[in-house]
């Protein structure tokens, strides 16, 4: 079925609304699926929304919570989630933070008692497309062993980063720690697919190509050891500094039982002159075009960007048992 991102918003929001969501957060989180799905990310994307109205009816999610914020230090913004979906309280740190920037230099939103962070370039950009700088991190459920290991302890705990260039588009860089995404094993095994055995391990720490037997057993963590280390600094400064849940204390995003994930998300946003003095965008302008002078070079973030413009010229086309399930909710 073709729909365009506006229909899908609305479809996709009144579904949310008719299972006990407030307007507003259902519409936030609306937007942030749609424009996943958009940017080719569909293991983010809709086929998130049954999960999510399952959440909400069961209450591990809280769909009526309201993010609360506080400013306890001149450079720091803390934001509860209040055990709600992350998006209102992004949407929330995207519009309040920008200001304390500009004020400080640098500055961060810490947030807490959060749920699943979705595909966070969307989020960096948007600080990215204010004239800033901006770096995020976010733990999920534990799915990646610390090198060696066979239990689960980190998530994927995905990374993300935007600067804004002059006269073009931000470079944007959004990247899990694991090999790949665990949506993208979670889409999979909806769709009864294999996987590739380089993307995760079993129970018994073997590769596998079974996306269900990788749902049960562990990530491949992207780089190795080094991506292992990784995930344990974004541990740190997502859960540790914010006062959210450890990955390994954190219930799934994937079904509706047990308490709520309590996730945390950190942004540091900068303003790109602070430290240069001016002209750092126009410098970013000179490095993106010294990148794209190798014709083989592909600058980051602009597949995405290219991917949402088409889906806002065309519509979107989503898979007859996506929107089947979707319907099946409202």
């Amino acid at each position: 079925m073709n729909i365009s991102l506006a229909q899908a918003e609305q479809l996709v929001s009144s579904v949310f609304v008719q299972n006990g969501m407030e307007a507003s957060s259902g519409l936030s989180v609306a937007r942030a699926l749609v424009q996943a799905e958009a940017a080719g990310q569909g293991g983010h994307g809709l086929r998130r929304v049954p999960a999510y109205v399952k959440q909400v009816r069961s209450g591990k999610v809280d769909g009526r919570a309201r993010p609360l914020t506080d400013r306890p230090r001149p450079a720091v913004l803390t934001i509860d989630a209040a055990h709600g979906f992350a998006y209102p309280a992004l949407d929330l740190a995207v519009q309040m933070l920008p200001e304390i920037v500009r004020e400080q230099g640098i500055a961060l939103a810490a947030v807490h008692r959060s749920h699943h962070a979705g595909v966070m370039a969307l989020t960096v950009e948007r600080f990215a497309e204010q004239g800033l700088v901006a770096m995020m991190f976010a733990n999920a459920p534990a799915a990646m062993a610390p090198w060696g290991g066979r239990t689960p302890l980190y998530g994927t705990n995905p990374i993300a980063f935007a600067v804004p260039v002059a006269g073009s588009e931000p470079l944007v860089i959004d990247l899990a720690l694991s090999k790949v995404a665990r949506g993208k094993v979670m889409a999979a095994h909806q769709k009864n697919a294999r996987i590739p055995e380089d993307w995760a391990f079993d129970t018994d720490g073997r590769p596998t190509t079974d996306a269900a037997a990788a749902l049960k057993g562990t990530m491949a963590p992207s780089g190795g050891a080094k991506g292992a280390a990784l995930a344990l600094m974004v541990e740190v400064l997502a859960a540790g500094l914010t006062g959210a849940n450890f990955s390994y204390q954190a219930s799934s995003l994937f079904d509706e039982h047990g308490p709520s994930p309590a996730l945390g998300q950190m942004i540091i946003a900068i303003d790109p002159n602070a430290a240069s003095g001016g002209g750092t965008t126009e410098r970013m302008a000179a490095l993106a075009a010294e990148m794209a002078r190798d014709e083989g070079v592909r600058l980051p973030g602009r597949r995405g960007r290219g991917l949402r413009q088409a889906a806002l010229e065309t519509g979107l086309t989503i898979e007859d048992d996506v929107m089947a399930s979707i319907a099946a909710l409202g």
